[in-house]
């Protein structure tokens, strides 16, 4: 047979965890270090962050500080 080969036309960088994007940075990275974490989009994440908050009645905004405080 063929020798085919199938490799990643654009491999992806090594991540190294999850950081707050401060770079990118409304209020303290946090969308835009998981936007970074997970390869999104930083609008993306905002969305559905606000979406997320808006039906679980506010209980995203307690994590969103928690991981604010607590992460880098």
């Amino acid at each position: 047979m063929s020798d085919l080969r199938f490799e990643d036309p654009s491999p992806r960088p090594a991540r190294q965890g999850f950081r707050l994007g401060k770079d990118r940075a409304k209020l303290m990275g946090v969308c835009a270090g998981i936007a970074n974490a997970t390869g999104l989009d930083v609008t993306l994440v905002r969305v559905a962050w606000v979406i997320g908050t808006l039906v679980g009645f506010g209980s995203l905004i307690l994590i969103y500080l928690a991981i604010g405080l607590i992460a880098d």
